[in-house]
């Protein structure tokens, strides 16, 4: 009868500890958490501030004298001669582009790596891992020389450049959850008189939803976030997408109308961050899947 009673203690205790840990652990990441959206949360009250307030006190809050509303939208949405909206545009297209592109050819290529697996797989496979640790700066002149005489120096074929750069991670991620498919079920398609193509989009293709999202997701945030690959390849004086538009917001002698790059910053952020918080719960599924080895 002791010895339960202690053995209930004990429980007891070990149970209190844990629940303790799990709420400085709970502390621990809230102001973690917190630390990572202040930035967001500065630029956002930021671009309701005066351009003299900013200048004076970046993290001042605006008060009824420093308070702009949505002028500094208006103001950044206007300014110069060439439009927001074609920027605008110009980023959605590139990155719905280039994502879908790179989804589409990236999948295809670790299907056949995976259930292929000679040399010649290996060996592309290998290079794709090692394009993942060549840095852009090493590439980056040869690359806008390229693209220019290839003709890829507009934003309808810009997104073959960033197929090229966005393979590595997907073909790593894409490998991994394909070798946990079981090839039965391919092979079960290929009796009822599926061919590859069709074994692929109709049976391997809808499996990998998890890994797909989770892919889409990074590669979204990595192309509409990018401003030096635009930079160096599209010709500025056409095309321009919504970082380069806001790096072009600044008058004579350098002066920078800070609300309105604030205001512009938070419009190109407010895109993303939705569509990250509607994805998030499936990036976690996507490289868990991906890490699964073969």
């Amino acid at each position: 009868m002791q010895d339960a009673v202690k053995a209930k203690k004990v429980i007891r205790k070990d149970a209190e500890k844990q629940t303790t840990g799990k709420k400085l652990l709970t502390v621990l990441f809230s102001l973690i958490s917190i630390l990572w959206i202040m930035p967001i949360i500065i630029v956002l009250y930021n671009s309701l501030k005066t351009n003299a307030s900013i200048n004076l006190d970046v993290f001042a809050l605006p008060n009824k004298d420093t308070f702009m509303g949505l002028r500094n939208y208006v103001n950044g949405m206007t300014f110069g001669n060439y439009p927001f909206y074609y920027s605008a545009g110009y980023s959605v297209y590139i990155t719905i582009v280039s994502t879908a592109l790179i989804l589409l050819c990236t999948s295809m290529a670790a299907w056949y790596i995976s259930r292929v697996n000679d040399t010649f797989s290996r060996v592309v496979y290998y290079l794709c891992i090692f394009s993942m640790v060549v840095p852009f700066q090493m590439v980056m002149f040869t690359l806008a020389n390229t693209a220019r005489n290839l003709h890829l120096d507009t934003p309808w074929t810009i997104p073959v450049v960033y197929l090229g750069f966005g393979a590595g991670l997907a073909v790593f991620m894409f490998v991994g959850f394909v070798k946990s498919i079981p090839i039965e079920i391919e092979e079960a398609a290929s009796i009822d008189g599926c061919g590859p193509l069709r074994t692929f989009f109709s049976v391997v293709f809808p499996m990998m939803k998890p890994t797909l999202i989770s892919v889409g997701v990074l590669e979204i945030m990595w192309v509409w976030n990018d401003y030096l690959l635009p930079y160096l390849v599209l010709d500025q004086t056409m095309y321009k997408t919504i970082p380069i538009h806001i790096q072009y917001l600044q008058g004579s002698y350098g002066s920078v109308d800070l609300g309105a790059t604030m205001a512009l910053i938070m419009l190109s952020l407010l895109p993303i961050i939705i569509f990250y918080l509607s994805c998030q719960k499936h990036i976690i599924k996507g490289v868990a899947a991906g890490a699964v080895k073969g």
